[in-house]
């Protein structure tokens, strides 16, 4: 039988995860033969982890997903540097921009996002790129290039102030950089923290040594000078670097013809009109999932693996609720679900603990006995508590202000073991306890060897004390199972 041609165009964190499961299904390329075209020339990596490089506290190397040999190693055929400019949906084939052709059986998209850049005088040049000393940060590139500039005692203007924003300008504070944080709304992440939590957050990053300016929008930008915000207030910057958002990269779907919103339009098999096309990640519309989530992507490369390769049955993507995370120095923040409900919601049971003084907030929403959503800021074993809760579906206990405050935590959250055997306990990979322990048990209770199997703990990393507690205490069982069989 003639190997199915699978091309994908994209070799981000979505388009590498996708080869990785396909070979996982296929690891002798019977079924499919596999082409990977990126533009980077670099193997991929984890662009979730560009922040810890640009605070230097990890290096390109630390964040590598594979080495140089991967792809001889899997039998993938990959073009690194290399451009697609065109679909051809009747022949069947991609285009790239040094002319060559390659053709397909299945083709999937994975062309992912690209900075977006407000209408701000003098941010971008005629061709709508970044204008001198403008920078953006998408790749790895875009970091190193930022780092070279925001060097100690430099000052720095960063636009934008979610995640993104936040995580580059404690980064660039932590590396001895002047750091002006500059954000429209009225609080930082408006979209994922209430009016508290983004005060408390704001605090915690003029503690770290960045100047905030809240709720004042850019208007002008002068190279090598700085930024003029509305007010006529004026923020010096050698650099300025702009985290105002993404954008999908939807140019190759659009210009075939293919149905395009926000993103490429895909069905629950991640189909896009033509049934021979798919798209996953930050380019794709699959639901109401927004750009720029790792768990989202790595969910549905796991399905479409299985529908590429034959192994998926009728697997459908059925988006999971998206948890944000943000970890940048010392600030630890978790948000997820309904995070804007007030104490009097009719709706929902809402409780609070905030101690704006050690900067640390907890908000809990609750429908019934479950959790619905929270922010959690601070206080990490609470936020791992509320999360395993909100995943899992389970009750949570009665003292409901002990388990804000961490002193009530549940037994499960206590111990990974006790958890059941669905609960994920690697969001960025989607790893259940269940697999987990499988792996466990064949590598022998080495964690490396546990993560090289699963790639738990590989996508924010902040998985990793439940991961080696599991480890732990499964290799404690067997210890007590060796001893009492040799009694």
């Amino acid at each position: 039988m003639t190997p199915r041609r699978v091309v994908i165009v994209g070799y981000g964190m979505a388009g590498a995860r996708l080869a990785e499961r396909i070979r996982a299904h296929d690891p002798e390329g019977g079924r499919v033969a596999l082409t990977v075209v990126g533009a980077e020339s670099r193997p991929a990596y984890n662009r979730v982890l560009l922040s810890g490089v640009l605070a230097g506290t990890m290096t390109a190397a630390d964040i590598a997903l594979h080495d140089p040999e991967w792809a001889a190693r899997n039998r993938v055929r990959l073009l690194l540097g290399a451009t697609a400019v065109r679909l051809d949906r009747e022949a069947r084939s991609v285009l790239l921009a040094d002319g060559a052709s390659i053709g397909y059986d299945a083709l999937v998209l994975a062309t992912g996002s690209r900075p977006w850049l407000p209408p701000v005088e003098g941010l971008a040049d005629d061709r709508g790129a970044p204008a001198a000393g403008v920078l953006t940060l998408r790749d790895l590139d875009d970091c190193l290039r930022i780092v070279e500039r925001a060097r100690p005692g430099a000052p720095v203007a960063v636009l934008g102030g979610g995640v993104l924003g936040v995580e580059t300008a404690l980064g660039l504070a932590r590396r001895g950089a002047r750091v002006t944080l500059v954000h429209p709304a009225g609080r930082l992440m408006e979209r994922h923290l209430d009016r508290t939590a983004g005060t408390i957050l704001a605090r915690r990053c003029r503690a770290a040594g960045v100047r905030t300016e809240i709720g004042r929008s850019a208007v002008r930008h002068y190279p090598g000078e700085g930024v003029k915000l509305e007010d006529g207030a004026f923020v010096p910057a050698a650099a300025t670097v702009v985290t105002a958002g993404v954008r999908p990269e939807i140019g190759l779907a659009a210009d075939a013809g293919l149905a395009t919103d926000v993103g490429v339009v895909v069905d629950d098999r991640l189909r896009t009109a033509d049934p021979r096309i798919h798209a996953i990640g930050d380019c794709a519309q699959a639901g109401r999932v927004p750009p720029g989530l790792l768990q989202p992507a790595w969910e549905q490369a796991a399905v479409l693996a299985g529908l590429l390769t034959g192994a998926g049955g009728t697997a459908r993507h059925r988006a999971a609720p998206a948890v944000t995370r943000l970890r940048a120095g010392d600030v630890d923040l978790t948000a997820f679900g309904e995070t804007h409900l007030e104490l009097d919601s009719p709706d929902a049971e809402v409780l609070c603990y905030a101690d704006p003084a050690r900067g640390t907030y907890a908000k809990l929403a609750l429908a019934g006995e479950r959790v619905i959503g929270a922010i959690v800021l601070g206080l990490p074993d609470v936020a791992a508590t509320l999360t395993q809760l909100h995943d899992t579906g389970r009750p949570v206990p009665g003292d409901r202000p002990a388990l804000l405050l961490g002193r009530a935590l549940p037994p499960a959250a206590a111990d990974p073991a006790l958890l059941p055997d669905s609960a994920v306990i690697c969001r960025c990979n989607a790893v259940t306890k269940a697999a987990l322990v499988r792996a466990a048990r064949s590598a022998g209770g080495d964690l490396a060897a546990l993560v090289g199997a699963t790639r738990a703990t590989t996508g924010c990393g902040d998985c990793l004390p439940r991961v080696r507690g599991l480890v732990d205490r499964l290799g404690h069982d067997s210890r007590n199972t060796t001893e009492g069989e040799g009694t």
